[in-house]
């Protein structure tokens, strides 16, 4: 594995060694897999592969199929791209044998998903089998730091039987320093410690003592989401749908200096089986967020908005209202502090109680840094307190002040 800061040229690396294995062998077959197919698009096939190919093998002629999202070599060989969140796509990748897996940012992919790719590793070439990894480092509770810095089995820490294959290697920044921009090395530097540390440092992160949320609870969250289908799919399960908003004073996109607004929704698959849907948050004007928060509300044919009104009272409501006089808006006052409020959602956490239909790298990372004695992190924890009003409404039946409709 190969972990470390932003803009290293892990995955510009990874890209290399798999085409270098591709051409190597005819006829053989190997796989590039991320959580999303969307980000494996974007940052692996229209970007990091084309410039891998340019750069380092001009004279090799690489065909993309659009058709199949296939990259055929000259000798046969094929690279097959596959984002873990496309059900039916992810199944026909795995009805192949590989003679290399490459799982990219694979702290977004789940352990269990790992297990299950790993077993089509077996496609006989003259190769030796080989599995990629690369990932900025997140908790040092995380199967990736389990597994490739402990050397131990991610779920029951027993020391692994091949430990000594879990070979990893730091790349951060600093190392791909003439292929950077230098002020992109200062926009890191400036970057918060716990920030600074990961992406600029490469180093796992230790979990705050006291912490509501564990990385392995936020991880078994999104390991189960994934085999919900997606957000879409996911809905369609739901008995209720909640769109929660929490708003900050912030007056438009540009005003950097006040809070996120938090526009989180969860749905209730059946009591004691719970799923965070999407995450909409943003900044933007009183008018933009109510307009964000209702098309979530018809996007996911919520039942209501659940809105927290401590900040802005009776303008929360009809800001919201104004832009749809049709939308049920509900409302909660909280009178209690966010750690209080939020260790009853941790702990249906703690239970497997409730997943992520996506991958929320803000939310999530908000999450671990709530602990008992109040929020660790920057600024406000404005996603995080709208996930904890939708899903105690959800679980809880939490008492709000129902406005309905007008």
């Amino acid at each position: 594995m190969l972990y470390g800061g932003s803009r290293s040229g892990k995955t510009f690396a990874l890209v290399r060694a798999l085409i270098v294995r591709a051409a190597k062998a005819p006829e053989s077959r190997h796989a590039i897999f991320r959580h999303r197919f969307n980000h494996i698009k974007t940052s692996v096939i229209f970007d990091t592969f084309p410039k891998v190919s340019k750069l380092c093998f001009p004279d090799l002629r690489i065909a993309i199929s659009k058709t199949d999202w296939i990259a055929r070599l000259p000798n046969g060989s094929e690279i097959y791209f596959c984002g873990l969140d496309d059900k039916e796509r992810t199944e026909k990748v795995l009805g192949q044998e590989f003679a290399t897996l490459y799982f990219n940012e694979c702290s977004q992919i789940s352990w269990d998903s790992v297990l299950m790719a790993s077993t089509r590793l077996a496609q006989k070439t003259g190769l030796k089998l080989k599995a990629y990894y690369d990932c900025n480092p997140p908790g040092t509770q995380h199967w990736t730091a389990r597994a490739f810095v402990d050397r131990r089995d991610p779920k029951t820490r027993a020391p692994l039987r091949d430990g000594e294959n879990y070979v990893s290697l730091v790349m951060n920044p600093d190392d791909n320093r003439e292929n950077l921009a230098p002020e992109y090395l200062d926009i890191l530097d400036a970057l918060p410690d716990r920030q600074r540390r990961r992406f600029k440092l490469g180093l796992f992160t230790g979990e705050l003592d006291n912490a509501l949320w564990t990385y392995e609870s936020v991880d078994g969250a999104r390991g189960r989401g994934m085999k919900l289908g997606g957000a879409a799919a996911a809905s369609e399960m739901c008995e209720r749908v909640i769109v929660s908003v929490d708003p900050s004073g912030a007056s438009g996109a540009e005003d950097k200096r006040s809070d996120e607004i938090g526009i989180v929704v969860a749905g209730r698959i059946k009591a004691g089986h719970y799923v965070v849907l999407a995450d909409r948050s943003m900044r933007g004007s009183p008018a933009q967020w109510a307009r964000a928060a209702i098309r979530a509300y018809h996007e996911f044919r919520a039942d209501t908005i659940v809105a927290e009104v401590n900040f802005g009272g009776e303008m929360v409501r009809h800001t919201l209202q104004t832009e749809d006089p049709h939308v049920p808006v509900e409302v909660v006052h909280h009178s209690r502090g966010k750690a209080v409020r939020a260790e009853p959602v941790s702990n249906l956490y703690a239970k497997g109680e409730v997943d992520h239909a996506d991958t929320f790298t803000e939310l999530e990372d908000q999450m671990v840094n709530m602990t008992t004695a109040g929020y660790m992190g920057d600024r406000s924890p404005d996603r995080l307190d709208a996930a904890v009003w939708a899903l105690s409404e959800l679980s809880l039946g939490q008492t709000v002040q129902y406005y309905g409709m007008v």
